[in-house]
């Protein structure tokens, strides 16, 4: 198989197979809720039908914005940074993964605490819920990459190239994140259409970014896991930057009928 040439092969770990498959299949269904209106309550699409409506109404405990995303990134944060300072000798690409992990989850808790602005709250079920995810991919990832070490490497090396394409996505994600921040002034609570960056081709360059970090996880880890991993969550960003753009549609009357969800001039 060509494909083999790419990958390691699949570890014999009954815990991997069952991640790579649940994984893959929960980020798939996320994203086709995302695209029929039923998006997670953290989200700005939650209320625009009045079942969700009357859900959120329910008495539930929440956490503000910020200390559910800060919950919901910090596991996994801890867990790839751990990773990288005490598995230090399972050689150059598990470092490098780790350590794109690590900074990956870094960049999340910092635009938390210091660029992103928050103007609702977050369930505490929703927040355990994202926080478990994210915590239970990193360690399979992470895990995958150790029992991977014990394989011959792929004949194409392709950690090199997801690293660059790693690079390339961190930076956009950010930049874009940061154009996205200064879109409300202190105090303001309304929504605006973005400006400025890929804004004026696609109303979701930063998970088209996010997409790119993912993809050079994956090149770097060339592990089934990994791949699985990047093509779940370009399912559910795909649903979520569909969802995103039908909302904006719905909201402002002179909303750019040419600006694409997520692959400028394509969808």
């Amino acid at each position: 198989m060509v494909l083999t040439r790419f990958i390691y092969p699949l570890p014999a770990s009954w815990f991997l197979t069952a991640m790579t498959v649940i994984s893959g299949a929960a980020s798939v269904i996320a994203g086709l809720m995302e695209i029929k209106g039923k998006s997670m309550q953290y989200s700005k699409f939650f209320n625009t039908n009045n079942k969700n409506v009357e859900a959120s109404n329910t008495k539930v405990i929440k956490f503000s914005g910020r200390n559910g995303m800060i919950l919901a990134y910090a596991p996994a944060f801890v867990a790839s940074a751990a990773s990288v300072a005490f598995m230090q000798d399972k050689g150059l690409r598990f470092t490098l993964v780790t350590s794109a992990l690590a900074f990956h989850f870094f960049k999340r808790l910092f635009e938390v605490i210091f660029i992103h602005k928050y103007s609702g709250s977050m369930p505490i079920d929703t927040a355990i819920f994202i926080s478990a995810g994210y915590f239970l991919s990193s360690l399979s990832l992470i895990y995958s990459q150790h029992l991977c070490g014990e394989f011959a490497e792929p004949i194409v090396d392709l950690k090199y190239a997801g690293l660059t394409i790693f690079l390339v996505g961190v930076v956009g994600n950010f930049y874009h994140h940061y154009l996205l921040s200064k879109l409300r002034k202190e105090g303001e609570k309304q929504y605006k259409i973005p400006r400025g960056g890929l804004f004026h081709l696609v109303i979701c360059p930063h998970y088209l970014f996010e997409i790119l970090g993912f993809v050079g996880i994956s090149c770097i880890s060339q592990t089934v896991y990994g791949l699985s991993f990047a093509a779940g969550t370009i399912c559910y960003l795909t649903g979520r930057s569909f969802a995103t753009r039908k909302w904006y549609l719905s909201k402002f009357e002179d909303f750019p009928n040419d600006v694409k969800a997520l692959i400028p001039y394509i969808f």
